[in-house]
């Protein structure tokens, strides 16, 4: 999964995951409670009628559809290998359906929240904390560019250019984009470079933007905590990082930004992906509609 699909190592441990549980759910069914059968052993004799017994047994659980969905896709992935590579002799999976993902809506904010979020960033920042420098910063540039926050972590360096205002980010699948950002963003990202990271860098051999308070490079969590800090002081809705993205996507797309353009920005690999954010502008399609139609 890591070496030849260029899957991140989130989804090839969310995959391991998955059939793992598969394992232990057949092992039961099969009244093996101890957990005494390897396995190895136990997947070999899979059968579609235990792999649909498995997502029936989810569903009735409450899982969502987007959870059965990636279960049933960890599921074909694994055994299609599995036969391939000559583990087995043929893929139970191959017939296997299972549900779509659910499409709910994003969580999108308004740009006022937005702003008063960021200003709160700034204004945090001038108390000389170098970790508020490097927050504010974080927050500017998820909201510039609708990057995800893993892709935010791995930027290095040498990834950022403040003066072109570009960044060069890999997203799903290794795949590299460079995104524009503004004015803003840029004047963060630099007050942070010079102000704040050289008082976190421990080892000048570390070629992370963003660091923790020890040197090395920010984690995930790091960036999720400081982005719910910085909702609560602004007194916003408290959002994870991922609806920053969701919030520039919508918000371009309103100002009447075209949804190839989103694409390449989010790195989406389909379209079908980027429209999702369509039914969130309808309002300014109404407007529209409204202004322009003589029977409106």
């Amino acid at each position: 999964m890591r070496h030849r699909k260029g899957m991140s190592e989130h989804t090839a441990r969310a995959y391991v995951g998955d059939i793992e549980k598969l394992a232990a759910f057949v092992a039961r069914e099969a009244g093996d409670a101890g957990g005494d059968a390897a396995t190895d052993d136990v997947l070999t004799g899979v059968t579609l009628e235990d792999l649909r017994a498995w997502l029936a047994a989810m569903a009735l659980e409450g899982k969502s559809r987007t959870t059965l969905a990636r279960r049933g896709a960890s599921a074909r992935s694994f055994f299609a290998w599995a036969h391939d590579e000559g583990h087995l002799p043929s893929n139970p999976a191959v017939r296997l359906a299972s549900a779509r993902p659910a499409h709910t809506l994003p969580e999108v904010l308004s740009v006022p929240d937005v702003f008063a979020m960021l200003r709160i960033a700034q204004m945090r920042a001038d108390d000389g904390d170098p970790l508020h420098l490097r927050d504010w910063a974080a927050a500017e540039l998820l909201y510039a560019t609708g990057m995800r926050v893993g892709e935010l972590v791995g930027i290095d360096l040498a990834d950022i250019d403040t003066s072109e205002r570009l960044v060069r980010v890999t997203g799903k699948g290794n795949k590299e984009r460079v995104i524009p950002f503004g004015v803003p963003a840029a004047g963060a990202v630099a007050a942070w470079i010079s102000r704040g990271r050289s008082q976190c860098l421990a080892d000048q051999t570390e070629q992370a933007l963003f660091l923790g308070r020890r040197g090395a490079r920010a984690d995930q969590r790091q960036v999720r905590e400081a982005i719910h800090q910085l909702c609560a002081a602004a007194g916003i809705p408290d959002i994870a990082p991922h609806a920053l993205r969701h919030s520039a996507a919508t918000h371009l797309l309103t100002n009447g930004s075209d949804l190839r353009s989103v694409q390449e920005v989010l790195g989406h690999s389909s379209l079908n992906t980027t429209q999702r954010y369509t039914h969130v502008t309808a309002e300014r399609l109404r407007s529209a509609y409204q202004l322009a139609h003589p029977r409106a």
